[in-house]
């Protein structure tokens, strides 16, 4: 496997993210309610619990991908900020209607999904790749919506992540723990100022935990991280801990 040089960090944007008095329900059960934090660039976190407590809902919520029910939620990108207030979302209306940004009723300073999504890569195991791609399409076609890192190449996300011999196999007939390194790399790799990682572990063996562990300190040291887990293997080097059940 190839090395990966020390000096590749990124310089990413400064970024900020301010949850105010956030909750998330489902039907009537709420997930969590009234979270009130910040997250800063060039920092990591946990966002800590056991299975079920709304780890997973609360990283999908920050990312934009799904609209919480309560509270406001603001990305302050550089010198400019972007609010999200998503109370009084759709008066009436079911959980249907708050599931995603693009069928929820518009506040007036609500802002376009991809002005959050262009600042944004995601890794979990609920999230599918293009299996009839091979990982040379995919980090190709994946580089047309948003741009890789300047200091990588395609050729050189292979073979740091170990995959030179399988580049040009369809990704169906990869293993899973070949699978999860690919959605490490169109993460990690991706050129964005936030990493969101939910159980970024999932299906890796000795070897590919200590790969991502590479990649987290020498891509993600200049960007902002959080990591959902409840296995300490995945969040070692998170500075913070957010405790998910402290807010039921």
């Amino acid at each position: 496997m190839a090395g990966v040089s020390s000096n590749a960090s990124p310089k990413a944007m400064a970024m900020t993210i301010s949850l105010s008095d956030a909750g998330k329900r489902f039907n009537r059960e709420w997930i969590f309610r009234h979270i009130t934090y910040t997250f800063d660039s060039g920092n990591s976190y946990a966002i800590i619990g056991p299975n079920g407590s709304g780890k997973s809902t609360l990283l999908q919520v920050i990312s934009g991908s799904m609209y919480f029910n309560e509270g406001s939620v603001q990305y302050a990108v550089g010198s400019r900020q972007l609010a999200v207030d998503n109370r009084q979302l759709a008066i009436g209306n079911q959980e249907s209607s708050t599931s995603g940004l693009s069928s929820a009723i518009k506040h007036p300073s609500s802002i376009p999904a991809e002005s959050i999504y262009k600042h944004v890569s995601y890794c979990a195991p609920y999230l599918e790749v293009v299996e009839e791609m091979t990982f040379k399409e995919f980090l190709e076609f994946h580089s047309g919506f948003k741009p890789l890192l300047k200091e990588v190449t395609i050729d050189s996300i292979i073979a740091t992540v170990g995959l030179e011999a399988a580049a040009n196999k369809q990704i169906r007939y990869y293993s899973s723990g070949m699978k999860q390194r690919v959605k490490l790399a169109q993460c990690i790799f991706s050129d964005t100022s936030i990493v969101l990682l939910d159980e970024p572990c999932t299906n890796l063996d000795t070897t590919g935990i200590d790969l991502y562990h590479r990649l987290i300190d020498t891509y993600c040291k200049n960007r902002l991280v959080l990591v959902s887990s409840n296995d300490e293997v995945e969040y070692r080097f998170c500075r913070e801990k957010l405790m998910i059940s402290n807010y039921k």
